[in-house]
């Protein structure tokens, strides 16, 4: 198998990027397991529907241990829709306890947590300008690929322990 060009990777990503609707989703303050089925099979594939075939049979879900996802109608529509391409908590790769995270979306935070929120609505629109921003910005990619092979190469060098001392 060869390995690819992660310049070429992170290309596919932003050019996916591109093909999503540019809005957001905000589900209801308390979210059951049933609201969770519901978006991921109602709303999620909206989200996808101008991704490319053979982007979307590659593509990988995940989510963390959160009650909701656990719910067995979630967990079963996630398996028929990606096989076994998605990591979770009841899923054919778990998301261990107290695992390292290293999930893409850490690369963010500062653009919805700069400073205290003010209330819910103020939340949102961080969100909603958050978005946005990554849209506009020619080198995200790039950054977020060096920033994720620089945590998993020190995960690597933890034993998959814990490794924000290496970073």
């Amino acid at each position: 198998m060869t390995e690819e060009d992660p310049g070429t990777s992170t290309r596919k990503i932003a050019d996916a990027l591109d093909l999503l609707p540019n809005r957001s989703v905000f589900l209801p303050g308390r979210l059951t397991g049933m609201v969770y089925r519901n978006f991921l099979e109602h709303t999620r594939p909206g989200f996808l529907e101008d991704v490319p075939l053979a982007i979307r049979h590659a593509m990988w879900f995940i989510h963390n241990g959160a009650p909701a996802h656990f719910i067995e109608v979630a967990r079963d529509f996630l398996t028929q829709t990606y096989g076994n391409r998605w990591i979770g908590r009841g899923g054919p790769h778990l998301w261990p306890a107290r695992s390292p995270d290293l999930n893409p979306l850490d690369f963010f935070p500062s653009l919805v947590y700069a400073t205290p929120l003010e209330n819910v609505e103020d939340l949102r629109n961080r969100i909603i300008a958050g978005c946005n921003s990554i849209r506009i910005d020619p080198g995200v990619f790039e950054r977020v690929r060096r920033s994720m092979k620089r945590k998993l190469d020190s995960c690597i060098r933890a034993g998959g322990g814990h490794f924000e001392h290496f970073l």
